[in-house]
């Protein structure tokens, strides 16, 4: 247990049953009646934000988040298979938890899994990896950088938008927040 006052942010609080993380959080003191304390929580398992006011000096129950950095070593049927590097223990999250991180996982790639009392609640990526594109229609003579875009297909198996003169066997940079082309990468 925690009083508002003690609120930080990437705090996980317990409301409900539900996991929410502190985003922001403000102490406001009015003129007039009590002080209170303006949150936004984010819904660790869904991702919702919800702006959420509590009076000063309440109680609020906390959980505690373990987040590690484990390698993905393979997947298992419906499940992704991660070891952790310390210790070098294997978790199997399933593919709802990994969710839309899975189009951007790689064999012996590191992430970082948080759980809660040994249940994974979800999976975080770098911002941005690098990988190899495996199929994409060829460029034309005369497709430039400032052109359109063309669909392309990841070693992942993900399908992203690449500019029209990018060719299959190219390295390129993925936002993994919302799958856009950021670069090309010369090795």
């Amino acid at each position: 247990m925690a009083s508002t006052n003690d609120l930080k942010n990437g705090m996980v609080l317990n409301l409900e049953g539900q996991l929410w993380s502190v985003v922001e959080f403000q102490h406001v003191k009015p003129g007039k009646g009590p002080a209170f304390v303006r949150t936004k929580l984010k819904n660790v398992l869904s991702g919702k934000v919800v702006d959420k006011t509590f009076n000063a000096g309440v109680k609020v129950e906390t959980s505690n988040v373990d987040k590690r950095t484990m390698q993905y070593l393979y997947k298992d049927g419906d499940d992704f298979v991660f070891m952790d590097t310390d210790t070098y223990d294997q978790l199997h999250v399933s593919q709802a938890v990994v969710g839309d991180a899975a189009n951007y996982l790689l064999e012996n790639q590191n992430a970082i899994v948080a759980t809660h009392e040994g249940a994974p609640l979800y999976v975080e990526l770098p911002a941005s990896v690098v990988l190899e594109i495996t199929f994409t229609e060829p460029g034309l003579q005369g497709d430039r950088s400032t052109g359109g875009t063309k669909p392309a297909t990841l070693e992942t198996g993900a399908q992203i938008q690449v500019p029209l003169f990018l060719e299959a066997g190219t390295r390129v940079k993925v936002d993994t927040r919302d799958g856009s082309y950021l670069g090309r990468v010369n090795d």
